[in-house]
């Protein structure tokens, strides 16, 4: 039975396409109404998913995903050190998506030069420091040449300081250290990254860990904590908590207790900025959503009273009502997915040609990007696809219920 309503939904189609009828340019207008509304959803998508992706990734650049610091309530850069040689590193590398541990000491300075003052945040990092993040970011010159041999005295900067302080890659700059006594080193500039991320480019250099350790009077084996970088965010809290489980049962080697941190923790406000972010999304989709199913209904209502007459006819014959009433849920769903097949071109070539080339472009001090992100999910796009076929299937079935109110006689008689 369902090949014989298939058969009258396509020949309807057909007539649609080729005949004269009033309900024409109302059927196109909902086509196009559905194929604009899922482009502005994965574009929407896309974008969204993108941005969230790019500042993520430029946050946790500048801190890793976990870190695990000594467990006291000092939220300053000047902490207390922790033992580098720990006994559950073996333990946490074995965790399922844990990439990499690294070391790093922090410690607050000034820089000065004849231009002008800057508060900064000295980043001390060892040979076996992941610079992939900065190597991906370098603007000019090169990143440091921090070895396990000697200390080095080059320094990676960001653009936005060597802009204001008037440096470039070569220049030697004074760095200034207030404590007791108050300490002073000299450093060359040996490269300069830009992450337009200027919360964060403001403050951190990259220099050799041994600086850190000698201006706070630290041994070769202790440090500000360790960095823990994973394969992927969204895995981040499973292992974060698989850490803490490892990390804090017992003190280390001095009696010192460890504290782990994600990277959420350390940035609240920007993740919790980020994250507000899916409740746009989800509005957005909801109302396009809602747009395109009510274009449909009106299209549908439209059609069904344009063939009156046919259903008059088939009533006559003896197709019941759920009969006819699929006829035109199946047509209806032809026209959904005529659409949604225009949306979903429309929509991923201008995503891929702005991932490509990056046409519209974005102030960077404003939104922390040069150009808008796009994120293109294979995952999201099929999700997408299904929901919003799903959801407007489900609005026609309104409409179709008009088809039982029909009398034959009245039907054949209706003009």
């Amino acid at each position: 039975m369902l090949q014989t309503e298939y058969f009258i939904a396509r020949k309807m189609l057909r007539g649609q396409k080729h005949g004269q009828s009033f309900s024409r340019p109302v059927v196109r207008i909902a086509i196009a109404g559905i194929a604009l509304g899922m482009a502005v959803m994965l574009i929407a998508v896309s974008i969204v998913t993108g941005f969230k992706k790019e500042i993520s990734n430029k946050v946790i650049g500048f801190g890793s995903h976990i870190r695990v610091i000594n467990y006291d309530s000092n939220t300053s850069y000047e902490t207390k050190p922790v033992n580098t040689n720990q006994t559950w590193f073996s333990a946490v590398r074995a965790i399922p998506g844990v990439k990499h541990i690294q070391e790093f000491s922090t410690k607050a300075g000034i820089f000065k030069t004849d231009y002008y003052l800057q508060g900064i945040v000295l980043k001390g990092v060892d040979s076996r420091f992941d610079f992939s993040f900065f190597q991906k970011h370098l603007v000019d010159g090169q990143l440091p040449a921090i070895s396990d041999t000697g200390r080095s005295n080059d320094i990676l900067i960001s653009k936005y300081l060597a802009d204001i302080l008037k440096l470039k890659t070569g220049d030697k700059v004074s760095s200034y250290f207030i404590q007791d006594p108050p300490r002073m080193r000299r450093f060359t500039v040996c490269g300069i990254y830009d992450t337009q991320l200027q919360d964060l480019d403001k403050l951190f250099v990259i220099a050799d860990a041994r600086h850190i350790k000698k201006l706070n009077d630290w041994t070769e084996n202790q440090a500000s904590g360790f960095e823990i970088l994973i394969d992927d965010l969204k895995k981040l809290g499973p292992i974060s908590d698989e850490v803490r489980r490892i990390v804090g049962n017992s003190p280390d080697d001095e009696g010192n207790f460890l504290k782990v941190t994600t990277i959420q923790d350390d940035y609240p406000e920007i993740f919790n900025w980020l994250n507000l972010l899916d409740m746009n999304v989800w509005v957005i989709l909801l109302l396009i959503t809602c747009v395109a199913g009510f274009n449909m209904i009106s299209g549908l209502l439209v059609i069904i009273l344009e063939r009156v007459n046919m259903i008059g006819v088939l009533k006559s014959l003896g197709s019941p009502n759920i009969s006819i009433r699929k006829v035109f849920l199946i047509y209806a769903a032809m026209l959904i997915g005529r659409g949604m097949l225009w949306g979903n071109v429309i929509g991923i070539v201008l995503c891929v040609l702005q991932w490509q080339f990056g046409f519209i472009r974005l102030d960077p001090a404003s939104y922390y990007v040069a150009y808008v992100p796009v994120n293109i999910n294979i995952l999201h796009i099929l999700l997408l696809n299904a929901g919003a076929l799903f959801v407007t299937f489900l609005m026609m079935l309104l409409p179709s219920y008009l088809i039982t109110r029909i009398s034959p006689s009245e039907a054949i008689r209706f003009n």
